[in-house]
């Protein structure tokens, strides 16, 4: 025994002088003690490094996939470099001490270019408390490949995966497939999976990020238990700040949650190369989903193509304070599939459309499609220019006509056309062929609403008005939420004080005045106040 002692001691001595290092476990896998801070620099740095220092900073991906990170580590990427490959760190924090990807000193943040090799350019597979910021990430393949992301975060067969953040990231020029049903793509995706152990996330924040041509979305989820008999939603999903442009297919699309806030994104141009369905943000198997202080632009196309969306399988979905102009198909998609089983999917109900401008958004203002129930839309501005035609109203049946539609306090305010009509045929380009009324949907309700211009078969409103509602300056929106006062109501607008309440109606206009400023709503997305006008 002393023999086979001194035998290894020997050999440790060798390994050491030749500069190499053992693990009890692996000898390609490092396992830091915690609360370091590893440095990465691929133009001065080696792997022989200890990396504690920017003087003595790692050099590669490899180094740092290989090492199992502990709680309260930062692993930090020096500005300005560039790195081939991927990114799939091992290990997890606590709820006290995240591991934090980072970058140090000044300059560019640094680069991760899948280039193709990889599905991803960042995976982070089965870990929790990890906080990444400031990189830039892309995948550019030689040839579109389905399923191709920027960034991929999946728990499978995990249980409950907390506190994943991702900010100020710039992902760019991720070529997935344009087609939906060979997997897409997406520049940011989510996925909670597994047969063995249900999975989740809880407190997932994407904020800040810049996606800049990602094919076929931008920030998505995927969940297998979006059906109600396997129903386990991610929790605490907060998607906030976020600027995305020239997507090819859908904007944002958050799935399988309950809760989820999706809030202060500006999205310009979606739908860009995609050829099937695609609209700009919307939920899909979400309750309680609230969408707020959005603006979508430039969504092209009527296969769909609206700016926002309340989709199947959804419960309480509210969109307030959001800002859509310029979208071909649309301001607003509200749908559910009558044919689905229903102990599966639980269809489009009690959807909330308030206090929200819409500016020449074309072809159609809202579109009800399917048996969807109890949708209240209130408090709007719809502002239809000059030289457009639009159906402000559009009900198509899809296995099934909308129930329970109830429409008040909106300004519809109409210099072009405004239509209201429901499908008889759908053409291939997702338009409808059309006769004038609200076909086999049922219990539509409109009151105190405001039809000015020229409307065509408008519907019956007891407390209707059609006279000048006096706006500011209307039609003069442009980008951003702050260019909006056009909207606003002028003294002595028939519009103020002529109102129904609705109850519980967010307590707050587009531009966050009280409601009602007096024992009365005004008409429109502003509560006119003596004490700012």
């Amino acid at each position: 025994m002393k023999k086979f002692k001194k035998c290894i001691s020997h050999l440790i001595i060798i390994f050491s002088l030749l500069g190499l290092e053992i693990s009890c476990s692996r000898a390609s896998q490092y396992s830091p003690g915690g609360l370091g801070f590893y440095y990465i620099d691929s133009e001065n740095g080696g792997d022989e490094n200890k990396g504690t220092t920017p003087e003595k900073a790692w050099k590669t991906l490899e180094r740092v996939n290989s090492t199992v990170f502990a709680p309260g580590d930062n692993i930090l990427f020096k500005a300005g470099t560039y790195y081939s490959g991927r990114i799939k760190p091992q290990g997890s924090g606590t709820q006290n001490q995240p591991v934090v990807i980072d970058m140090y000193g000044d300059g560019a943040k640094p680069c991760v270019a899948a280039q193709g090799q990889f599905l991803e350019a960042l995976l982070l597979y089965n870990v929790e408390y990890w906080g990444i910021s400031n990189l830039e990430i892309t995948n550019t393949g030689k040839e579109r490949e389905p399923d191709r992301a920027g960034v991929r975060i999946v728990v499978e067969n995990f249980g409950t995966a907390h506190h994943i953040h991702l900010r100020n990231l710039y992902v760019h020029d991720v070529n997935g497939s344009n087609v939906k049903k060979e997997g897409g793509g997406a520049g940011i995706l989510w996925d909670n999976r597994g047969e063995e152990v249900k999975s989740r996330f809880d407190d997932l924040l994407i904020e800040n990020c810049h996606l800049l041509r990602t094919d076929r979305d931008g920030i998505k989820g995927r969940s297998a238990y979006w059906s109600r008999e396997k129903w386990f939603p991610n929790l605490n999903v907060v998607i906030r700040g976020n600027l995305l442009e020239d997507i090819g297919g859908d904007g944002i699309v958050p799935l399988g949650c309950d809760g989820v806030l999706v809030e202060y994104n500006v999205l310009r141009g979606a739908h860009e190369r995609a050829n099937d369905y695609a609209a700009g943000i919307w939920p899909w198997s979400c309750d309680n989903a609230t969408f707020q202080f959005n603006e979508v632009s430039g969504v092209k196309g009527t296969k769909d193509g609206q700016g926002f969306d309340s989709d199947d399988n959804c419960r309480n979905t509210l969109f307030q304070y959001n800002y859509s102009h310029d979208n071909e198909g649309g301001f607003m998609l509200i749908c559910s599939d009558g044919g689905a089983n229903k102990e599966v999917n639980a269809g489009c109900i009690g959807t909330v459309i308030r206090y929200n401008v819409s500016q020449n958004d074309n072809h159609r203002s809202f579109h009800i499609g399917g048996p969807v129930k109890d949708t209240k839309i209130y408090n709007n501005v719809i502002y239809i220019g000059r030289e457009l035609d639009v159906h402000i109203f559009l009900n198509s049946n899809w296995s099934g006509w909308a129930d329970g539609t109830s429409v008040y306090d909106n300004i519809f305010y109409v210099e072009g056309t405004g239509r209201y009509s429901y499908g008889i045929s759908r053409n291939e380009d997702g338009t409808y062929n059309t006769e004038s009324g609200f076909g086999g949907s049922s219990n539509n309700i409109f009151d105190y609403n405001v039809f000015y211009g020229n409307h065509i078969d408008k519907p019956q409103d007891e407390h209707a008005q059609s006279n000048d509602p006096m706006l500011v300056n209307p039609g003069s929106g442009k980008t951003g939420r702050n260019t909006l006062d056009g909207y606003k109501l002028l003294k002595g607008s028939p519009c103020i004080d002529s109102g129904i309440e609705v109850p519980d109606n967010g307590g707050k206009d587009f531009w966050g005045n009280f409601v009602p400023y007096n024992d009365i709503t005004d008409r429109g997305a502003y509560e006119y106040s003596r004490d700012t006008i």
